[in-house]
């Protein structure tokens, strides 16, 4: 990915003010397939060298079903399958994921913060993150979005405090 060469760009500011979430989040609209463009590197996905994505999808129960593959470096692939719940009403941007079975739900401590911290109108592209900055996602909805577009994220990511040196870019097969 070409813009990968100037994620660093951009430079975080000193002292960070407390993470936002975006107004208000269409969870039916954020629903289908994402690709992973870029990420702060993580224990969990550490086995994933390229095609990384995330299919969001309702479930009866209300919530969302999180379904994460990749592809390893001798190509097979992998995957982990999840929930979401919106956190603070039903246009709420703020969600919480696991990846544990349903059974082990009432845990507090398997639920991991997911905040859409920034999202064009078209729903095409899209930063998560969590209060702490310890994890950022770049989805897009095509594995190779518009550089411009991405240049501008990216700097919108920087002036929120993040440090764009952390990201690695996430390669995609055309």
């Amino acid at each position: 990915m070409s813009a990968a060469v100037s994620l660093a760009s951009a430079q975080p500011a000193s002292a960070p003010r407390p993470l936002q979430s975006i107004a208000s989040l269409d969870l039916a609209r954020y629903g289908g397939t994402w690709y992973e463009i870029a990420k702060y590197p993580n224990w969990f996905q550490r086995q994933c060298a390229s095609d990384t994505r995330a299919e969001y999808s309702a479930r009866q129960d209300g919530q969302v079903r999180v379904l994460n593959r990749c592809r390893r470096q001798d190509g097979s692939s992998i995957e982990a399958d999840g929930v979401a719940r919106q956190v603070g009403g039903a246009q709420s941007s703020r969600l919480q994921v696991r990846f544990a079975p349903d059974w082990l739900a009432f845990i507090p401590a398997l639920w991991a913060d997911y905040w859409v911290i920034d999202l064009d109108p078209g729903y095409q592209l899209a930063a998560v993150s969590e209060p702490g900055r310890e994890y950022l996602w770049i989805l897009a909805r095509q594995p190779q979005p518009p550089a411009a577009e991405l240049q501008a994220l990216l700097q919108r990511l920087g002036a929120l405090g993040f440090d764009l040196n952390r990201l690695e870019s996430t390669r995609q097969s055309p």
